[in-house]
């Protein structure tokens, strides 16, 4: 499919495939479909596409993404207070809250260390998670990241940096979920229950 009628479908086709798990086939299929469509609708998309990608902002607490400064799970009174679930990215907080098994706060680090893709620990929120621990009375720090060797790196550097905290308790998800595998594709059950039989960290 290399032509079209219409420069403006062409332009959109192109723009829409440049989505990942698109080709061009689909995103011709999608215009298509756009264009039966009432013009509210497509004036409606594009409208609250434009304030995702303008006014979308991160949590000053935990970097999730929020609407406002804080997110709705930092600021629900509710959440003990006292326990902190390290999640790699929005994603993996979004699998644990779906299992309802967990109801701390969180902290997404934005990424996780990986010196052959030069990742280093100052490009994640590492050091903002340390002060968060020193300084809000947090007891237990739960590390949700992925069953890799770049989780585990991530998760051993942390522990150095919070080694100092004596009476912290760190723990990590029951080995439940596949080695290498992204929490994101965990299902809520086991998910859900490594969550529950968190075991201490280095165990």
């Amino acid at each position: 499919m290399t032509s079209f009628p219409s420069k403006l479908i062409e332009d959109a086709v192109n723009e829409i495939a440049k989505l990942p798990g698109i080709g061009r086939k689909s995103a011709f299929r999608l215009v298509l479909h756009l264009l039966k469509q009432e013009p509210a609708f497509t004036e409606n998309l594009s409208n609250a596409l434009t304030r995702l990608r303008n006014e979308i902002r991160y949590c000053s607490q935990c970097f999730n993404i929020a609407d406002d400064e804080t997110c709705s799970i930092c600021a629900n009174p509710k959440r003990d207070r006292q326990i902190i679930c390290v999640v790699e990215n929005f994603k993996d907080l979004l699998a644990i809250e779906n299992t309802a098994q967990y109801n701390g706060l969180y902290h997404v680090l934005g990424g996780l260390i990986a010196p052959i893709e030069n990742i280093t620990p100052d490009m994640l929120k590492i050091q903002e998670l340390v002060q968060r621990v020193q300084n809000e009375g947090i007891t237990e720090v739960i590390f949700a990241l992925s069953a890799s060797m770049e989780g585990d790196t991530t998760a051993f550097y942390i522990t150095k940096q919070l080694k100092h905290l004596p009476h912290l308790k760190i723990t990590s998800l029951a080995r439940g979920l596949p080695i290498g595998s992204e929490l994101e594709y965990a299902d809520e059950v086991t998910l859900g229950r490594s969550i529950q039989a968190r075991i201490a960290y280095g165990s």
